[in-house]
């Protein structure tokens, strides 16, 4: 009984190599990546909503913890993700640039040689023509065709359809494109948020964001330098429906800093661009302007504050922390831009646009909670440790007296929210998926086939063909020939 030969290490990681670029094994990557990336979808992600997250957190503590120890909260940057994602990148090359070359290399060949029994093949058939002008009859027809020929003594071998496997090799370059586009974005990219006023100005500095993430290999310096001042945003809507019609911000464009400012428009699909960064309009809403006294009358807050909507018709909430009064008041409010009331939703807005305005201040006073280095939101307040002491709807100009201070209702602002990308891989992934689809509609309509036409021993003309992957529409054009050949 002979001993079983062992495997060496080569032939281990040969074979490895191969069960990795298998296109079986490209489909069940491409396939986790889909599922992996589902968490992404369902929890909050830190990079994006590191509050929603913290929230998360502290309401489900033992599960939260669990998820996070798993990247749950981080899941495109996670280890398990970026394993799934460079390994579906390196089954892709490995598996289409062979095919590729190998496909190049084959366009260059000529035809194969006309089998000996053409009678095997598929659509075999005699044509009652002179052998003497079959082969050059036939020749001209197939060249008009576009089909590829090579003419030996007595026989013509043709092929066509070679824009099937092109675009077939297409389609998975154009997604390894799309991977590299979207690695690029993710390593050398940025994403922002500004919530600016009409009438402030914005640097493109990392102070002046709300929010900011950078890729991993981004950095603070590689900003584009520019400035934009927000003159002013008008918001167009249809009065029977109230759905917005058009959003027009204008804004003076710096760019370098200090240079003398241009007027841009910048509309919600058309952002304003400077090399990878575009500058896009994402939303809008109300700021009230308010101003907050003490029991002396001295002014302890002043100025605009964002609220956020809440529906179509921009009722917004937000919040007035007012950390400097002793004890500390805060103001939790609702601003209603055409107010109304009813039993079953109280107060609200029935029309976008501003008139007659409300603003309804719930006032709270006890510890705002704002050194306890815990980042909070701008719109809500926590009143665990609050005590409520007044409530009132302020009209315009008008003020309320809640016993420690004062709060005056000035007017609004518009303001609006401003989302800042970097994403150098856009343009490519773009490119991409344009491929992809050019490539996935020749894929899926070209044929490839064969045809040859040979004039056996006896002086008949006899045709034949072969379509890969019994493609139809073969017999159809092996009739052509026939009938252009007899005609």
């Amino acid at each position: 009984m002979s001993e079983a030969t062992p495997i060496g290490t080569r032939a281990t990681l040969r074979w490895l190599w191969r069960q990795l670029t298998s296109m079986r094994t490209a489909l069940i990557l491409l396939l986790l990546l889909g599922l992996a990336s589902i968490p992404g979808s369902l929890f909050p992600q830190r990079n994006q909503n590191p509050l929603k997250v913290r929230d998360f957190l502290a309401a489900h503590k033992s599960i939260g913890a669990l998820l996070d120890k798993l990247k749950f909260f981080d899941v495109y940057s996670s280890p398990w993700f970026s394993a799934i994602y460079l390994l579906l990148f390196i089954s892709l090359i490995g598996c289409v640039l062979p095919r590729t070359i190998v496909h190049l290399k084959a366009i260059g060949k000529e035809p194969p040689l006309t089998p000996r029994y053409l009678d095997r093949m598929e659509g075999h058939t005699f044509v009652a023509v002179s052998a003497d002008i079959a082969l050059d009859s036939a020749e001209r027809w197939l060249k008009k065709n576009r089909f590829r020929i090579r003419r030996e003594a007595g026989s013509i071998s043709a092929e066509k359809g070679y824009l099937r496997e092109s675009g077939n090799l297409l389609f998975h370059l154009s997604l390894i494109l799309i991977l590299v586009a979207v690695a690029t974005g993710g390593l050398f990219g940025s994403k922002g948020e500004a919530i600016l006023n009409v009438g402030d100005s914005f640097v493109n500095t990392p102070t002046s964001y709300d929010s900011l993430s950078f890729a991993k290999f981004q950095r603070e310096g590689s900003l584009i330098p520019f400035s934009l001042l927000i003159e002013d945003f008008k918001a167009k809507y249809d009065p029977a429906t109230r759905s917005p019609l058009d959003y027009t911000l204008t804004v003076g464009a710096s760019n370098p800093i200090g240079s003398a400012p241009v007027t841009k428009i910048i509309k919600v699909n058309s952002p304003l661009t400077y090399g990878n960064t575009k500058v896009y309009l994402q939303a809008n809403g109300y700021s009230p302007i308010v101003t907050v006294r003490d029991k002396t009358g001295a002014v302890t807050f002043q100025g605009a504050v964002e609220f956020l909507p809440q529906d179509a018709n921009l009722t917004s909430i937000g919040a007035i922390k007012v950390p400097d009064m002793n004890p500390q008041v805060g103001f939790l409010a609702s601003f209603l831009p055409t107010p109304a009331s009813s039993k079953q939703r109280g107060a609200f807005s029935v029309y976008p646009e501003v008139s007659n305005p409300e603003l309804l201040v719930s006032v709270w006073t006890g510890n705002l909670g704002l050194d306890s280095g815990l980042p909070q939101s701008i719109y809500r307040i926590d009143t665990s440790k609050m005590q409520r002491i007044g409530l009132k709807a302020l009209l315009l100009h008008q003020s309320y007296d809640f016993g420690q201070g004062s709060i005056t209702f000035d007017g609004w602002q518009q303001w609006v929210n401003l989302q800042i990308v970097d994403d150098p891989g856009k343009l490519y992934a773009l490119l991409g998926a344009i491929l992809a689809i050019l490539g996935l509609m020749a894929s899926l309509f070209g044929r490839q086939r064969r045809l040859w036409i040979k004039v056996d021993e006896a002086g008949q003309v006899e045709i034949a063909g072969l379509a890969k992957n019994a493609a139809p529409g073969l017999i159809d054009e092996l009739t052509l020939l026939k009938k252009h050949l007899e005609g």
